[in-house]
């Protein structure tokens, strides 16, 4: 089995709507088995700091959305979900043991 992790912003948006709505439309249109999006409580990278604190509330906190499946379907989103991310993320792909 393969893993994705797609390491986006929380306020991320495309077309209209949050970037990681959009992933999930491209990996249930893609039939891909499942996915877990996880907000984190802080982070930095190439776009800086993901944490904005307003009156005590975090508003774009680091995202991670994780997908675990066959390689032969990630490899048929991923070109969509590497055109939506851009620069914007990070992707990674890598193989994983399942027990």
């Amino acid at each position: 089995m393969w893993s994705l992790v797609i390491r986006i912003k929380k306020n991320d948006n495309a077309k209209g709507k949050r970037v990681h709505v959009l992933v999930l439309d491209i990996l249930k249109k893609g039939q891909i088995s499942g996915a877990t999006v996880w907000t984190g409580v802080e982070g930095y990278g190439k776009r800086g700091k993901s944490n904005v604190m307003i009156e005590g509330f975090s508003v774009n906190m680091p995202m991670v959305i994780e997908v675990i499946d066959e390689l032969s379907k990630l490899e048929k989103i991923l070109p969509e979900v590497k055109e939506l991310i851009g620069d914007n993320g990070l992707i990674t792909l890598h193989e994983v043991g399942v027990v």
